[in-house]
Protein backbone atom coordinates (compact mmCIF):
# COMPACT_ATOMS: atom_id res chain seq x y z
CA UNK A 1 0.00 0.00 0.00
CA UNK A 2 1.41 3.37 -1.09
CA UNK A 3 0.45 6.36 1.08
CA UNK A 4 0.45 9.85 -0.41
CA UNK A 5 0.18 12.86 1.88
CA UNK A 6 -1.55 15.96 0.50
CA UNK A 7 -1.22 19.14 2.55
CA UNK A 8 -1.33 22.92 2.23
CA UNK A 9 -3.40 25.78 3.57
CA UNK A 10 -7.16 26.03 3.40
CA UNK A 11 -8.52 27.16 0.04
CA UNK A 12 -5.39 26.17 -1.90
CA UNK A 13 -7.07 23.39 -3.90
CA UNK A 14 -6.26 20.13 -2.11
CA UNK A 15 -9.73 18.73 -2.83
CA UNK A 16 -9.30 19.31 -6.57
CA UNK A 17 -5.87 17.68 -6.50
CA UNK A 18 -7.24 14.59 -4.79
CA UNK A 19 -10.26 14.41 -7.08
CA UNK A 20 -7.87 14.16 -10.02
CA UNK A 21 -6.45 10.86 -8.80
CA UNK A 22 -9.05 9.06 -6.67
CA UNK A 23 -10.57 6.11 -8.51
CA UNK A 24 -10.41 2.31 -8.56
CA UNK A 25 -7.46 1.25 -6.44
CA UNK A 26 -6.98 4.68 -4.84
CA UNK A 27 -8.90 6.00 -1.84
CA UNK A 28 -8.75 9.33 0.00
CA UNK A 29 -8.89 10.07 3.70
CA UNK A 30 -9.98 13.64 4.46
CA UNK A 31 -8.76 14.44 7.98
CA UNK A 32 -11.06 17.47 8.20
CA UNK A 33 -14.08 15.27 7.43
CA UNK A 34 -12.86 12.72 9.99
CA UNK A 35 -12.61 15.52 12.56
CA UNK A 36 -16.19 16.60 11.89
CA UNK A 37 -17.40 13.02 12.26
CA UNK A 38 -15.57 12.67 15.56
CA UNK A 39 -17.11 15.91 16.82
CA UNK A 40 -20.47 14.22 16.42
CA UNK A 41 -19.65 10.66 17.46
CA UNK A 42 -16.61 10.49 19.73
CA UNK A 43 -17.75 11.17 23.28
CA UNK A 44 -14.21 11.22 24.72
CA UNK A 45 -12.99 13.86 22.30
CA UNK A 46 -16.13 15.94 22.79
CA UNK A 47 -15.69 15.77 26.56
CA UNK A 48 -12.07 16.92 26.36
CA UNK A 49 -13.01 19.86 24.16
CA UNK A 50 -15.95 20.82 26.38
CA UNK A 51 -13.78 20.65 29.51
CA UNK A 52 -11.08 22.85 27.99
CA UNK A 53 -13.25 25.40 26.17
CA UNK A 54 -16.18 26.98 27.96
CA UNK A 55 -19.57 27.49 26.35
CA UNK A 56 -18.87 25.69 23.06
CA UNK A 57 -21.75 23.22 23.29
CA UNK A 58 -25.31 23.64 22.07
CA UNK A 59 -27.89 20.99 22.96
CA UNK A 60 -25.10 18.63 24.01
CA UNK A 61 -23.18 19.02 20.74
CA UNK A 62 -19.98 20.88 20.01
CA UNK A 63 -20.94 24.12 18.27
CA UNK A 64 -18.31 24.48 15.54
CA UNK A 65 -19.04 28.18 15.04
CA UNK A 66 -18.53 28.97 18.72
CA UNK A 67 -15.39 26.86 18.85
CA UNK A 68 -14.09 28.42 15.65
CA UNK A 69 -14.47 31.95 16.98
CA UNK A 70 -12.32 31.01 19.96
CA UNK A 71 -9.49 29.27 18.14
CA UNK A 72 -9.17 31.28 14.91
CA UNK A 73 -8.59 34.43 16.97
CA UNK A 74 -6.14 32.86 19.39
CA UNK A 75 -3.10 30.81 18.29
CA UNK A 76 -2.64 29.39 21.79
CA UNK A 77 -6.22 28.13 21.88
CA UNK A 78 -5.83 26.63 18.40
CA UNK A 79 -2.70 24.82 19.56
CA UNK A 80 -4.57 23.39 22.55
CA UNK A 81 -7.44 22.24 20.35
CA UNK A 82 -5.02 20.58 17.93
CA UNK A 83 -3.30 18.71 20.76
CA UNK A 84 -6.67 17.32 21.81
CA UNK A 85 -7.98 16.43 18.37
CA UNK A 86 -4.85 15.13 16.63
CA UNK A 87 -4.61 12.02 18.79
CA UNK A 88 -8.21 11.03 18.09
CA UNK A 89 -7.94 11.80 14.38
CA UNK A 90 -4.67 9.83 14.16
CA UNK A 91 -6.25 6.80 15.82
CA UNK A 92 -9.20 6.91 13.41
CA UNK A 93 -6.93 7.33 10.37
CA UNK A 94 -4.88 4.32 11.52
CA UNK A 95 -8.06 2.27 11.85
CA UNK A 96 -9.19 3.19 8.34
CA UNK A 97 -5.74 2.55 6.86
CA UNK A 98 -5.86 -0.94 8.31
CA UNK A 99 -9.29 -1.49 6.75
CA UNK A 100 -8.11 -0.30 3.35
CA UNK A 101 -5.08 -2.56 3.52
CA UNK A 102 -7.31 -5.56 4.22
CA UNK A 103 -9.45 -4.57 1.22
CA UNK A 104 -6.39 -4.59 -1.02
CA UNK A 105 -6.44 -0.87 -1.81
CA UNK A 106 -3.16 0.01 -3.54
CA UNK A 107 -2.93 3.73 -2.85
CA UNK A 108 -4.21 5.95 -0.05
CA UNK A 109 -4.22 9.73 -0.13
CA UNK A 110 -4.28 11.46 3.26
CA UNK A 111 -5.61 15.02 2.99
CA UNK A 112 -4.73 17.20 5.99
CA UNK A 113 -3.76 20.82 6.62
CA UNK A 114 -1.86 19.71 9.73
CA UNK A 115 -0.46 16.58 8.09
CA UNK A 116 3.10 17.29 9.24
CA UNK A 117 2.39 18.73 12.70
CA UNK A 118 0.01 15.90 13.60
CA UNK A 119 2.55 13.20 12.80
CA UNK A 120 0.48 11.77 9.96
CA UNK A 121 3.19 12.75 7.51
CA UNK A 122 5.49 10.07 8.94
CA UNK A 123 3.11 7.41 7.62
CA UNK A 124 3.37 8.75 4.07
CA UNK A 125 5.68 7.52 1.33
CA UNK A 126 5.57 10.92 -0.38
CA UNK A 127 4.44 14.37 0.76
CA UNK A 128 2.87 16.87 -1.66
CA UNK A 129 1.80 20.40 -0.82
CA UNK A 130 -0.74 22.46 -2.74
CA UNK A 131 -0.23 26.23 -2.77
CA UNK A 132 -2.17 29.13 -4.27
CA UNK A 133 -2.03 32.94 -4.22
CA UNK A 134 -3.57 34.32 -1.04
CA UNK A 135 -6.19 36.41 -2.84
CA UNK A 136 -7.50 33.31 -4.62
CA UNK A 137 -7.58 31.36 -1.37
CA UNK A 138 -9.52 34.14 0.35
CA UNK A 139 -12.10 34.21 -2.44
CA UNK A 140 -12.55 30.42 -2.33
CA UNK A 141 -12.91 30.33 1.44
CA UNK A 142 -15.43 33.16 1.44
CA UNK A 143 -17.57 31.40 -1.17
CA UNK A 144 -17.15 27.89 0.23
CA UNK A 145 -17.72 28.64 3.93
CA UNK A 146 -19.87 31.77 3.64
CA UNK A 147 -17.33 33.90 5.50
CA UNK A 148 -16.40 37.55 5.39
CA UNK A 149 -13.03 38.58 3.95
CA UNK A 150 -11.78 39.32 7.47
CA UNK A 151 -12.81 35.86 8.71
CA UNK A 152 -11.16 34.19 5.72
CA UNK A 153 -7.92 36.07 6.35
CA UNK A 154 -7.94 35.04 10.01
CA UNK A 155 -8.18 31.38 9.02
CA UNK A 156 -5.27 31.71 6.63
CA UNK A 157 -3.15 33.62 9.15
CA UNK A 158 -3.81 30.99 11.81
CA UNK A 159 -2.21 28.32 9.60
CA UNK A 160 1.34 27.66 8.49
CA UNK A 161 2.75 29.80 5.65
CA UNK A 162 3.47 28.30 2.24
CA UNK A 163 7.18 28.24 3.02
CA UNK A 164 6.61 25.74 5.82
CA UNK A 165 4.88 23.32 3.47
CA UNK A 166 7.50 23.77 0.75
CA UNK A 167 10.32 23.02 3.19
CA UNK A 168 8.68 19.87 4.54
CA UNK A 169 7.23 18.30 1.39
CA UNK A 170 8.77 16.37 -1.49
CA UNK A 171 6.75 18.07 -4.23
CA UNK A 172 4.79 21.31 -4.71
CA UNK A 173 1.63 21.71 -6.78
CA UNK A 174 1.05 25.40 -7.50
CA UNK A 175 -2.59 26.26 -8.14
CA UNK A 176 -2.28 29.40 -10.24
CA UNK A 177 -5.13 28.52 -12.60
CA UNK A 178 -8.35 30.44 -13.16
CA UNK A 179 -10.63 27.39 -12.91
CA UNK A 180 -10.61 24.16 -10.95
CA UNK A 181 -10.90 22.25 -14.25
CA UNK A 182 -7.59 23.71 -15.44
CA UNK A 183 -5.90 22.86 -12.16
CA UNK A 184 -7.36 19.35 -12.17
CA UNK A 185 -5.89 18.78 -15.64
CA UNK A 186 -2.49 19.87 -14.33
CA UNK A 187 -2.87 17.53 -11.35
CA UNK A 188 -3.69 14.55 -13.58
CA UNK A 189 -0.48 15.16 -15.52
CA UNK A 190 1.52 15.61 -12.32
CA UNK A 191 0.26 12.43 -10.68
CA UNK A 192 0.69 10.43 -13.88
CA UNK A 193 4.35 11.45 -13.97
CA UNK A 194 4.81 10.81 -10.24
CA UNK A 195 3.15 7.42 -10.53
CA UNK A 196 5.75 6.44 -13.12
CA UNK A 197 8.59 7.57 -10.87
CA UNK A 198 7.27 5.72 -7.83
CA UNK A 199 5.64 2.67 -9.43
CA UNK A 200 2.28 3.40 -7.85
CA UNK A 201 0.01 1.09 -9.74
CA UNK A 202 -2.96 3.48 -9.54
CA UNK A 203 -5.86 2.68 -11.82
CA UNK A 204 -7.86 5.63 -13.13
CA UNK A 205 -11.31 5.27 -14.66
Amino acid sequence: MYIVGITGGTGAGKTTAIRSIVGPGAKALDCDAVYHELLLNNSKMKAEISNRFNNVTTDGKIDRQKLGKLVWNNPDSLSVLNKITHKYINDEIDRRLEQFQKQGIKTILIDAIALIESGQGKKCDVLICVTAPEEKRIARIMERDNLTEEQAKKRINAQKPDGYYRENCDYVLENIYETSAEFEKKCIEFFKDLKGKNQWGIERS
